[in-house]
């Protein structure tokens, strides 16, 4: 239940602070006056949409805090735990900040929490009944997730052993179903597959064959270089341009001079130098022919290997950037290929899986269909007392199982087959339809309320706010809907905004919410009411326009004295 709600600067609040009880609690207060803005201020705590307009102006950001004390939950616990919320299985205060900034805060027992978690755990705290909530009637999506709502164990272990056998068929069914669609391209995928295998093996790469290759090449050019260089050098020296190399004109040059020693030593000494050159030079020559000789290579050894290179590279452009990304391709490509040689045999084997799945889960969906039927049945015969209790004793209600066109099967789904819709006859003669297309106001507000009365102890929330639950509702049956009010909150408590006397009157405690102005500004506040201020109120609230007679707050006395008799009476049956 909520134990405290604090409200700053959303909309016309600029602060307050209201405490609530155990029981009915009951917001009154003059059109205007602000009502709706509580509703707000808890639908934000409810994980609802942060509007920007909330913020009341002049001010930059608004927060709502709630203090909550739990019963004990596990399912709640697990989730504290799970967000490393420190939580004593009783108390929780729930944070949620705005601002123009469009910064959305959200906390737990001081812990910042995402938006998500608030919203997952808002339905164990809260269960918020709005005006717009007779869109819930219109919906037969929502018809069957209240049907289930009020399932007992038994029913809720169905409904996930349904959810459960639905994941399992579904995921054979979307794997069948691409191997179908594999099935109809297998040809033109085969002969594709072959085309490329036929590729790659043909080109027998080899891990480390490129780099390998690589160092060969460098070593070729290298070796190619020097041998140049080397033999162009060592030809100087044989052979020359003029066909003589330099040690034979040298050899030359000491026999033309070694004759004219015997006229003048000097020539002889030249000769004897010249001789040494040639034997110096002769020297580098053996060295440069051995040179020449270790740097010798295979010239089309290098263009095998370039080729080689480019022909790994050609592959490694239309299969990989790596030798083994090309392997890691080939490999695939073995595996399909022999998968899709032997994808008749998958289809078979898969497609009798699925059979047995659908089976399966048919199964389990018929088992919660039987179920649903039943809660169907009882949930009929509940309404009926509920809605008796609210002056609609002639109202016949039912829930219509629908089927498919033509008796089709429904595709499966987590939900299993069934699809629903609650109809009504809410007068003698008149056939069952759509409650939603022919219910008044008045009676739509009744509906709701009949089914919270079954809901209340059944749903999570320990905590239920109506926001104007009689609308269209006045005189006797008024006073119908105060006692279901009253007696939905011995259950839970119930927080109710109403403008209707009876409903105020039924209160255990009633709180005035009115505008005022301050300082220049209008704002709205909240406070608690008790004895004549609350008689008094709730004379207003009989008076309407009129204005506050002693007859009237005589008659409101009457009125919480009355309540508070029935209220007795009902505690003691």
């Amino acid at each position: 239940m909520i134990n405290e709600l604090r409200i700053r600067n959303i909309a016309l609040i600029e602060e307050v602070s209201v405490g609530f009880h155990e029981g009915l609690e009951v917001l009154s207060g003059e059109t205007g006056a602000g009502k709706s803005i509580i509703v707000d201020a808890v639908t934000l705590i409810l994980g609802g949409r942060a509007d920007k307009g909330l913020i009341r102006t002049g001010c930059e950001k608004a927060w709502v805090e709630a203090d909550f004390l739990t019963e004990e939950n596990p399912a709640l616990a697990e989730k504290m735990e799970r967000e490393g919320i420190d939580f004593d299985g009783r108390t929780l205060t729930v944070f949620r900040e705005i601002s123009l900034s469009g910064r959305n805060v959200c906390r737990i027992n001081g812990v910042m929490i995402p938006l998500g978690f608030l919203k997952e755990i808002a339905g164990s705290l809260l269960n918020l009944h709005g005006q717009s909530e007779h869109q819930f009637l219109a919906d037969p999506e929502m018809h069957l997730a209240y049907l289930d709502l009020m399932g007992d164990e038994r029913h809720r272990e169905l409904k996930e052993k349904t959810a459960e056998a639905y994941q399992v068929f579904i995921a054979n069914h979307r794997a069948y179903a691409k191997l179908v669609k594999k099935n109809e391209n297998k040809d033109l995928r085969l002969e594709k597959l072959k085309r490329e295998l036929e590729e790659l093996h043909e080109a027998e790469i080899e891990p480390g064959e490129e780099e390998k290759l690589q160092a060969e090449c460098r070593h070729l050019e290298q070796a190619a270089r020097i041998h140049g260089k080397v033999a162009g050098a060592y030809g100087l020296m044989i052979s020359g341009e003029d066909g003589n190399g330099s040690m034979y004109n040298l050899q030359q040059a000491a026999k033309a001079l070694r004759p004219l020693s015997e006229e003048n030593e000097e020539f002889g000494e030249l000769a004897d130098k010249i001789e040494n050159l040639y034997y110096e030079l002769e020297d580098v020559a053996y060295r440069l022919s051995g040179l020449k000789d270790r740097f010798d290579f295979d010239p089309n050894r290098l263009d095998s290997a370039e080729n080689r290179l480019e022909s790994i590279r050609k592959i490694e452009r239309k299969y990989g950037a790596t030798e083994e990304e090309v392997l890691q391709a080939q490999k695939e490509r073995e595996e399909e290929y022999e998968a899709l040689c032997n994808l008749e045999d998958e289809l078979a084997r898969m497609g009798t899986e699925h059979k047995r799945l659908l089976a399966a889960y048919r199964g389990c969906a018929r088992e919660l269909t039987k179920s649903r039927k039943e809660i169907a049945e009882r949930f009929r015969e509940q309404m009926m007392t509920q809605l008796k209790d609210l002056g609609m004793e002639h109202t016949i209600f039912e829930t219509e199982f629908k089927e498919e066109e033509g008796g089709k099967p429904r595709m499966p789904s987590p939900e299993g087959d069934d699809r629903i819709e609650f109809l009504i006859s809410p007068n003698p003669g008149q056939p069952l339809k759509p409650l939603a297309k022919i219910a008044s106001g008045g009676e739509l507000s009744r509906m709701m309320l009949a089914m919270k009365a079954i809901e209340s102890g059944r749903g999570k929330a320990e905590t239920m706010i109506f926001d104007e639950i009689d609308t269209g509702i006045s005189g006797r049956m008024a006073q119908a809907v105060a006692e279901k009010m009253i007696m939905i909150s011995r259950k839970q408590q119930v927080i109710c905004i109403s403008h209707l006397p009876q409903i105020a009157a039924a209160a255990d405690h009633q709180y005035l919410v009115h505008k005022e102005v301050l300082n220049g500004r209008t704002v709205t506040d909240v406070r608690e009411m008790s004895g004549e201020e609350r008689t008094g109120e709730v004379a207003r609230m009989i008076s309407g326009a009129g204005g506050v007679t002693e007859d009237a707050k005589a008659y409101a006395a009457r009125m919480i004295e009355e309540s508070e008799n029935r209220k007795k009476e009902m505690k003691t049956n």
